[in-house]
């Protein structure tokens, strides 16, 4: 066996511990795929990892935007945001 070591596919075996009905599901969704069960999990795992990354960068840009702008006041924010705060008399 060759475990822990990459091998020429740019793949490594590894045992996983999954609860019982994430891996029915997965075994289900082999079944009706007709494809193995490590195909199923490593498409599910790297879908799943891509939207963890993607939550990720989301909160990266969040906390930038609040640092580049924590130095204005709410009314400050509103208008930067185009929220016209009193009425400015046009029709």
């Amino acid at each position: 066996m060759n475990r822990g070591r990459s091998n020429t596919t740019g793949k490594r075996r590894t045992t996983l511990t999954l609860p019982v009905d994430s891996l029915t599901r997965a075994e289900r969704i082999a079944r009706s795929r007709r494809i193995n069960l490590s195909t199923v999990v490593s498409d599910a795992l790297f879908e799943g990892l891509k939207v963890q990354e993607a939550v990720e960068r989301g909160e990266q840009v969040l906390e930038a935007y609040r640092k580049a702008f924590s130095g204005f006041t709410e009314e400050e924010m509103a208008l930067l945001d185009g929220i016209v705060l009193e009425k400015t008399g046009r029709r």
